[in-house]
């Protein structure tokens, strides 16, 4: 039995749709970052049409960016540029090509530090280490302050000459770190295990003078970040000059731009602590002198109040008058002067007064009270 090729052969359409079937069905190609340089660009109606191209090589894929996701790029390509695309293959069915559809457009370099940065920045606020609740106060008056930072940096002698200048007597405590390069983040972490181990400072400064993006990379390490956040000592910052912030800025409970600022920040200043003190001791003396000079000006009115009393006044003589009248009514009717004038009063054994005969019976025994004095009695006759 003989097979003919046509039996065998695939269509056009057949081909297409294999080819394309393994194209888009790799889970690899469905999400693939590629670099390269663009060649050529066409800025279509229905989207951004460029080429991608390895010129060390001469090879070169096709690229398209529709129009709906055009707006989200970081960057847009332009011809000559390096870039770096994420995209998915796609076939297009009509000329039998394959080519990238791009959804996200980054300048090689510093783009893909930036793409990582990103990336590990939306990571760890979705874990809540960027959190304003988490973040804690820095001590008033600290008088141990611990200082993560390279022993052959300026930073290490700004914040030395600022801390002695603002504060002194403050007890230092340095745990050297490497703040670049690659062993710089490990390093900067042990360095800040050995401040919490150690335990006496009340907060830590980390820091690190002014430095290229490279240099700084450091900060933005996952490891220097969690560090941060597990420190149980209050940590404050003070990375480099005018910059974005580091990752290790965010996570920190406080942050400045460079070291000398967060030596001032960490501390007060004593002469300026002197001088307030003595603002306040003076507005004391001031509203006590004040209160003292009040209360002097409301006794001399009441001296002279009393002064202008007239003592001869009419009225006064009047209730004087008045008030010896009654005592004089009173003193007449005091029972023990009526008793005085040689009155007495009888009383029966249960202390009630005798008033009449009626209240009296033969053999009674009464208690006559005098003016000076008691005696006892015992009725023998009534007389009416």
């Amino acid at each position: 039995m003989s097979i003919t090729f046509s039996e065998t052969a695939l269509s056009v359409s057949g081909l297409t749709t294999y080819i394309q079937d393994l194209l888009e069905g790799d889970e690899q190609l469905q999400q693939v970052w590629v670099t390269g340089e663009v060649s050529s660009l066409n800025d279509h109606p229905r989207g951004l049409f460029f080429t991608l191209s390895d010129p060390q090589v001469e090879a070169a894929v096709n690229c398209v960016v529709w129009n709906s996701q055009r707006l989200r790029l970081v960057e847009e390509p332009k011809v000559g540029a390096q870039i770096l695309v994420l995209g998915s293959i796609r076939l297009y069915a009509k000329r039998g090509d394959y080519r990238l559809t791009v959804f996200q457009v980054l300048a090689v370099g510093e783009g893909l530090q930036a793409l990582r940065y990103q990336q590990l920045r939306s990571r760890l606020q979705a874990e809540g280490l960027f959190d304003h609740e988490r973040k804690r106060l820095l001590p008033l008056h600290p008088q141990t302050i611990a200082v993560v930072t390279s022993p052959t940096a300026a930073a290490w002698g700004d914040i030395q000459r600022t801390l002695s200048q603002r504060y002194p007597g403050l007890h230092l405590l340095f745990s050297p770190a490497t703040v670049q390069g690659e062993e710089a983040p490990p390093s900067i972490v042990r360095a800040m295990e050995r401040v919490n181990r150690d335990g006496r400072a009340e907060v830590m400064i980390l820091a690190r003078g002014g430095g290229s993006v490279e240099d700084l990379s450091c900060f933005n390490d996952e490891r220097v970040v969690r560090a941060i956040a597990l420190s149980q000592i209050p940590v404050i910052t003070g990375i480099g000059h005018q910059r974005d912030e580091s990752l290790a800025d965010l996570v920190a409970d406080v942050s400045v731009h460079t070291p000398t600022a967060a030596a001032e920040r960490v501390v007060p200043d004593y002469n300026q602590l002197v001088i307030d003190h003595q603002q306040r001791v003076n507005r004391i003396i001031d509203s006590v002198r004040e209160r003292l000079q009040q209360e002097s000006n409301y006794l001399d009115q009441l001296h002279s109040r009393l002064t202008q009393l007239p003592t001869t006044s009419r009225y006064l003589a009047q209730m004087t008058a008045k008030c010896q009248l009654l005592k004089q009514k009173l003193i007449a009717l005091d029972p023990q002067e009526v008793l005085k004038r040689g009155y007495a009063v009888v009383r029966k054994r249960d202390e009630k007064i005798i008033r009449t005969t009626d209240e009296l019976v033969p053999e009674q025994e009464l208690t006559i009270q005098l003016g000076q004095g008691f005696f006892k009695v015992k009725v023998t006759d009534i007389l009416s």
